[in-house]
This record gives C-alpha cells, structure tokens and sequence, in this order.
C-alpha cells in the first residue's frame, strides 16, 4: 500500500525525529538518496554537467548537499541561486568545498542549455499558488532543454497537499521524495508533473500516524478484498446484482453494464429495462425483468443510472431499496439529493469530471484542477462513497467512517477514454457490491480491474469498452498472481 500525509503531518513528524538526531542528520540522509537516484539517472558521473535551482527552503539545502556529492565524484556542478541571501549556508559551503560554482538566475541560460541534469531544488512541500516570476522563468528555460529533470521532494509550483497546479511548474522525469509520499505525489494534475517517483527512507515512518491521509491500494492490498468462491457456493451466495439502465436510445449501456457484472464475478444479473432483447442476445444468461426494480426479485446491489435517459422511475426505485446501490451516468443527474443522503444502506456514486462538476455547480475545469476537493466534496453533500473518474480514480467517503483515507487508483490508460468504458465499470464496481465489499473497497477494487482490464486490452492500441470488459478475468488473474 502506498500511503501519503499531510504537509503539517509530515513536519511534525520530522520534528519529533530530530529531537532526537544530531543536528543536520535528516538533511544529509535526504541529500544521499538524492545524489545515489541522481548517479543512476546519469550512468556516468564524471565529466557530466548538473545544474541546480536553488530556492531558500531545506529543499535548496537538499539539492546543495546532493550536488556536493556529485561534484566529489567529477560532475561539473551550477548552482543557480533564486535567494543568495537565504540560501542554505552549510548546503553551499559544501557545493564550493568539492568545487562546484554558482550563478544568478539571470545568467542560467548557458548551464542549462549544457546541462545533462537538471535538479529542481526551488520550492518545498509548503510552496502555494504557482511559481514566482524569477522562477518561473526557469521553468521555461528548462522546458526548453533536453536534459533530465529530478525535483526534490516535489516539482516545485505544485501543491504537496492537494495536487493542484495554480501556474507555472516544473516537470520533472524523477521525483525522489523523502521519508513518505505526499498527495500531490498520487492525484493529478500535479502527478503528472512528478514523472517517476522515488521514496527515499529517512527514518520518518515510526513517527508518522497509522492512518494516512491518501492511501493507494497495490496489486496485493486488491487481491485481498477480490471475493472467492467456496465450496458451498451458489449464484445467490456469490451475488445477484441488480442492473436498471439503458433505454430505446442507449440500449447498449445496459449490455455494456451487464458485461461488466458479469465479468466482475456476480452470480447472476437481473436486467431492468427497455434493451431486454439487446441484453439477452448478448448475454442470455441474464435475467431479464419488464417489472421494474421494486418487482424484478431479489439482489444484493443496485446498478441504476446508465444510458437511463429522462426516466427517473427505475432510479427512485432503486434508491428506496435497502441494499447497496451504485449511481452512475444518467442516474447521477436523475436521483434526488436528499433520497442519496435518506438512506442507510450504502450508495456509490461513480461521476466523471463533467458530471460531479454539474453536481457540484461549478465548471470541468475546476474539478479537474482539483480532483481532491471535488470528490471530498460530493461525499459529504451526498453523505455517499464517490468514486471519482479520471487519469487518476479517486475513491472518498465511507459513512461511518469520516476519517477514512481517500483512496487513489492509477493503474488506468488513456485508451479507457472511449464511449461505454465508465457503463462496464459501472456493472464490475456493483458486481463487487452485491458480493459484499464495502462501497469504498467495492470502488476501488473495481477502478483498479477496469484500469488494468483497460491496459491489458488496449497494449497500445485502440479498444473499446467491450474489449475492456472481456479484458476484466485477465485483470482478475493478474492480480492475484
């Protein structure tokens, strides 16, 4: 599991390790790793041209002390200093002790322009609202060249504790990050920035809480939550999902929901719905009700929402059941708010950027600016578990648990970006309710399969959501290997 924290958790997490360190020693072991992810991305050090950007926090102190390190072993090293007069004094003193130079930022262009390496040391985990104009301008200069960028701790001009991106920002191939992974290092855009990241060890994670305020599952966190058959197992024992979707217009929504309930593992699928005929020749072991919701038989979860078009019927049917339901699509835009929060079993909404932004009243834009708060959001609105689509999944709210960490899924693939993709997610996240994982393991487990059903279908190449679902068993056997 990769975990994250808080900037204020992370300070004072570091400030009870060095109350009991000598002065400097969490500095020097942050420098180290540096220097050692730097070395590696370099192959040869010797004779090779480092640049460092060099702001005034301990982060400018980290890259001083890691460029030492490089210099000592034959690397022409710069820095460049944004703040001469606040620059770190041992970190600078150590640079020039193993011959490293310095230069002002508006004489950075030529060791740039020849640099192999580029270390952004220019804003800490508290940076806020952007990069100023001299740094800025840095950023640009950088972005222009071809040499690789490593950021300390995190790309400066991103936000550590939300992910957003407010202005100017460096990106980076390689971020090497110490003692544990911040939000901004899980949640676009800001991960976008980050490139590859490297968690160096500095001694932090005995002082660090037990819960965490980011959590990203891993292969064998999901693996462990993926429900089994046992030997006295039946279709009702595993889970009857409940499927209310399509419509004259959208017929295949529902077949593509169905799809991705049956591959998700359910015992059986009941359809409700005006594409009976599309679902049954697709998936005749389906079955397929004209009744309704409230009279279709007995499910242990609700699927309502996709391709439903303008009929809000089915979707406060299935929102007076008292099983888990899952919102989805249309049903998003159809189910009253205060139906959502009225209940007591649990509710999975499943919005994209689009959606929860006309949810949450406000443009595409800002959600997708900052993903966190929008999904944090809409949990507490809607008193539901939201799962939040995108480049990177968000899963937020668990009733009953208020503290619980947001959960983030980054094993998706642009190629999942194709018409019906989110209906099979839809059918996998309510197959894994009706089997009875919570709606927050139910979604993340669930954006996890789709995203690596969407890998593995896709191996570059386009696909669509049926080659996505067919996809889900390979995810499935993958996971648990």
């Amino acid at each position: 599991m990769r975990t994250a924290y808080s900037v204020d958790t992370v300070r004072t997490a570091e400030g009870a390790l060095m109350e009991r360190l000598p002065d400097g020693t969490l500095m020097q072991r942050a420098a180290a790793g540096l220097a050692a992810a730097c070395a590696q991305l370099l192959g040869r050090v010797y004779g090779a041209r480092v640049v460092l950007l060099v702001g005034s926090g301990d982060n400018g102190g980290d890259a001083l002390y890691a460029g030492a390190r490089l210099a000592a072993r034959g690397a022409g090293v710069t820095a460049v200093l944004l703040s001469p007069e606040r620059v770190h004094p041992g970190g600078l003193a150590a640079l020039r002790r193993a011959g490293g130079t310095t230069a002002a930022p508006e004489d950075a262009g030529p060791p740039l322009r020849r640099a192999r390496l580029v270390v952004d040391g220019i804003v800490g985990i508290g940076g806020r609202g952007g990069l100023r104009p001299k740094a800025a301008r840095l950023a640009e200069l950088v972005a222009e060249g071809d040499a690789a960028v490593v950021a300390v701790d995190l790309p400066s001009g991103v936000e550590a504790d939300t992910g957003e991106v407010r202005g100017p920002a460096i990106r980076a191939d390689l971020t090497v990050t110490f003692g544990t992974h911040k939000p901004a290092h899980l949640i676009d855009p800001a991960r976008e920035y980050a490139g590859s990241v490297r968690l160096v060890d500095i001694g932090l994670g005995p002082e660090l809480p037990r819960t965490p305020v980011l959590e990203s599952p891993q292969h064998a966190e999901i693996a462990a939550l993926l429900p089994v058959p046992g030997a006295e197992s039946d279709k009702y024992r595993r889970g009857v999902v409940g499927v209310a979707a399509g419509s004259a217009r959208y017929p295949g929504a529902a077949v593509l929901a169905v799809a991705g309930a049956l591959r998700g593992g359910a015992g059986a699928v009941r359809y409700v719905g005006a594409a009976g005929e599309a679902v049954l020749a697709r998936f005749p072991e389906t079955l397929v009700s004209d009744r309704g919701p409230a009279k279709a038989g007995r499910v242990q979860a609700w699927v309502v929402g996709p391709g439903a078009g303008e009929d809000a019927g089915p979707v406060a049917e299935v929102l007076a059941a008292e099983v888990p339901v899952l919102l989805d699509a249309d049903g998003l835009r159809l189910a009253e708010r205060d139906a959502v929060r009225a209940r007591t079993a649990p509710t999975l909404l499943t919005p994209h950027a689009g959606e929860a932004a006309a949810l949450l009243g406000v443009s595409r834009e800002e959600v997708e600016g900052a993903r966190l708060t929008a999904v944090r959001e809409l949990a507490a609105r809607y008193r539901a578990t939201v799962l939040l689509k995108g480049s990177t999944t968000l899963v937020a709210g668990e009733p009953g648990e208020p503290e619980a960490p947001v959960r983030v899924n980054a094993t998706g693939t642009p190629w999942l970006a194709t018409a019906g993709s989110g209906d099979v997610l839809s059918g996998l996240a309510g197959s894994l309710l009706a089997a009875g994982l919570s709606a927050r393991d139910a979604g993340s487990t669930a954006a996890h399969l789709h995203g690596l059903a969407g890998r593995l279908a896709a191996r570059g190449a386009p696909v669509g959501a049926h080659d996505v679902a067919e996809a889900i068993p390979r995810a499935w056997r993958s996971v648990g290997e």
